[in-house]
């Protein structure tokens, strides 16, 4: 008997029914999300340092028209997200999009898509910490302070959060969220205030003008408008997240729904909607990389403890995003092992029904990112957000194939569809999973990081080749030893 063929009577018929679906990682448990936390984790899971940090260079890279990649990019991700949404309803599972995988692609396409998303939070996660030192070299007090120590003990206080339980998880993010999406409400209506007293921002008069007086809303032209898609997708990496919560928390066919639609308007308050009021405060190329673009605003208004405080808040946008892939690959982690296809140490639970395995499996790679940011300090935080959005772009692909694959057994009979769904499938499958090919293309033509990035697409697909052989064997065994215990 083929893994494959194991792989599907172990986790449904033949046919790829889901009659007796259940994901072996799911057992052990809590269901200590509550209701708020799934919603403001959707809303603020997102908003970290693809805002807060990558859009300074992105502005100053592409101009105005940053805002229409933001949009774009936005409107796919609302699509993968609605997609997830759908299968999540049809079985919720801690496992997610894998787990989603192995009953729709077989146990080849779980193992892609689990390690790839590990790939994603790992390097993001190296983001993260990268980000974090950043922002504390803002304050003089740190600055003697080298870059690889701060993202060192950023790391060691977020893994020691993240092994306490889900319910400090849940309640830690509810208040980052809160803290992330309060001071982006208060920075708009500060922006607001200053376009409409027309008051100086770094020499500068605020309005419509600073859209078209330097260069226009494509001052650099479409090219770079195009090459940086791949950091904006970056910026979208969490929204996923809800897939992975929806297994621990109590009514997940209340929850995600409200949770998922909340995506569309926060894409359009709080990216696009960000991204043009800075255009307007100050001329794009004003805005440099390294430095949160909402620091450059408050510093140049003259008021620099504003700048400070909203400095504080991008680093507790980075903190969050820290903690949520510490979690996520955690969980993902686990499902792969009770499966074969990761270690049996991430499948391991504390008494806290935390896996800790996965999440320390998790931090062990984002201990080599402290030592990128020792080798090399300047560049660690592009080289890590070109990796990420490889993965990223593997993640949001198999969420919408399986969504195909799950659509056409519905049409046959074999499953049902929720009433939530995804809109116009399977055309914005097709469309997204375009898109997101798309953007590896358009990673080429960048000379710098993005090319060297597209190269290790080989080199990615290799070592998956050769795990997945390592593997093998035991996720066979497994998938035989579930089905004779039927």
């Amino acid at each position: 008997m083929s893994t494959e063929t194991v792989t599907e009577t172990a986790h449904g018929s033949p046919d790829g029914g889901s009659g007796a679906q259940q994901d072996a990682g799911d057992a052990g448990y809590s269901k200590g999300l509550k209701g708020r936390h799934i919603n403001m984790i959707a809303i603020g899971g997102a908003i970290g340092t693809g805002l807060f940090l990558g859009a300074g260079g992105r502005l100053h890279s592409a101009g105005p028209a940053l805002a229409i990649a933001y949009a774009v990019c936005g409107l796919f991700a609302f699509f993968v997200v609605r997609a997830l949404g759908e299968l999540v309803l049809h079985r919720p599972s801690s496992g997610s999009f894998v787990s989603y995988a192995r009953e729709f692609l077989g146990e080849k396409g779980a193992y892609v898509a689990g390690w790839m998303y590990v790939v994603n939070w790992s390097t993001t996660g190296i983001a993260d910490i990268t980000a974090i030192a950043l922002y504390t070299h803002y304050w003089s007090l740190f600055t003697d302070i080298p870059q690889w120590v701060m993202a060192l003990i950023a790391l060691a206080v977020v893994l020691t959060v993240n092994l306490i339980s889900v319910k400090i998880f849940g309640e830690l993010e509810f208040w980052f969220a809160i803290i992330k999406v309060a001071a982006l409400v208060i920075f708009m209506f500060i922006g607001i205030f200053l376009l409409a007293t027309q008051h100086p921002v770094g020499g500068h008069s605020p309005g419509l003008n600073l859209l078209t007086d330097h260069g226009g809303i494509f001052p650099t032209g479409l090219l770079p408008v195009v090459i940086v898609l791949q950091g904006v997708v970056f910026a979208y990496s969490a929204v996923e997240l809800v897939g992975v919560t929806a297994g621990e928390t109590g009514e997940p066919e209340k929850v995600v729904p409200k949770a998922v639609n909340s995506i569309m308007w926060r894409v359009g308050v709080f990216y696009v909607g960000s991204v043009v009021l800075l255009a307007m405060l100050l001329p794009w190329n004003q805005y440099v990389d390294g430095q949160s673009p909402f620091v450059t605003v408050l510093s140049n208004v003259g008021v620099p403890a504003a700048g400070d405080v909203m400095n504080l808040v991008v680093l507790t946008a980075a903190m969050s995003s820290l903690n949520s892939g510490l979690y996520s690959t955690g969980r993902i982690l686990r499902s792969m092992s009770m499966a074969g296809s990761a270690p049996k140490f991430a499948g391991l639970m504390n008494r806290n029904q935390v896996p800790y395995g996965g999440i320390m499996l998790t931090s062990a790679v984002c201990v080599l990112g402290v030592g990128l940011n020792y080798v090399m300090p300047g560049e660690a935080f592009e080289i890590v957000l070109n990796i990420a959005a490889l993965g990223i772009i593997s993640t949001w692909c198999t969420i919408m194939i399986c969504h195909m694959v799950f659509v056409r057994r519905s049409k046959e009979g074999v499953v049902e569809r929720p009433r939530f769904r995804l809109p116009g499938t399977p055309v914005t499958d097709i469309a997204t999973i375009a898109f997101l090919l798309g953007v590896i293309v358009l990673m080429w033509f960048d000379d710098g990081v993005g090319r060297q990035t597209v190269m290790l697409i080989p080199v990615l697909a290799a070592a998956l080749v050769v795990g997945w052989f390592a593997v093998r064997g035991r996720v066979s065994r497994i998938a035989k030893e579930r089905e004779l215990s039927k």
